[in-house]
């Protein structure tokens, strides 16, 4: 899939370099880490050196040490790239107790860009929206619309025909082995 994930990918785009928190939020399995791995690419496409980028996601248990916030901005502040701009990426930055104190304190250095994403209901609490007022821009992800996801699944002319034509009446071959014939006007699979 392209970076064109719609209205959310040129939001990231347009908000490159600002001085502003990115704030990526959704439902669960909206695509918000695809999102941010592809925006990544991107940035690699246009210039940016590989070692410009720093990208934690907090559910993989290898960050798991990175959960308390002093060790997280340790890590962080060690690998900052000096007289460049250094894009730091925080997938479900909850998972990190006091994570705020991190994202204040980076968000106060020059020449570093900062992207989180997070549970709805945790990044959008009164407490966390407080500790980072005005300095973040929110950008909701919402699930993929059907195209969207017919998209980034490949062809949108035959991946609708073998769930359709056939009224419901034959599966996928793929999946069990049947057609029939006699209600299915094509072999659609």
């Amino acid at each position: 899939m392209v970076l064109s994930l719609s209205l959310n990918g040129t939001q990231l785009i347009a908000f490159k370099d600002k001085q502003l928190i990115k704030v990526v939020t959704g439902i669960r399995r909206c695509w918000k880490s695809t999102l941010l791995e592809i925006y990544q690419n991107w940035l690699l496409e246009q210039g940016i050196e590989k070692e410009q980028i720093i990208s934690i996601n907090f559910e993989d248990i290898d960050f798991e040490e990175l959960t308390d916030y002093r060790r997280l901005y340790s890590y962080l502040k060690e690998r900052l790239v000096p007289g460049k701009v250094t894009y730091i990426f925080l997938d479900e930055i909850q998972h990190v107790e006091d994570f705020p104190k991190v994202v204040d304190s980076l968000y106060i250095k020059k020449n570093v860009d900062i992207y989180i994403t997070g549970s709805n209901a945790y990044m959008l609490s009164s407490e966390i929206a407080t500790l980072i007022s005005g300095r973040y821009v929110q950008i909701e992800m919402l699930p993929l619309s059907f195209k969207e996801y017919m998209e980034s699944t490949g062809s949108m002319t035959d991946r609708g025909v073998k769930y359709t034509c056939c009224q419901g009446y034959c599966k996928p071959k793929e999946d069990h082995g049947y057609h029939d014939a006699e209600k299915c006007p094509a072999f659609c699979v």
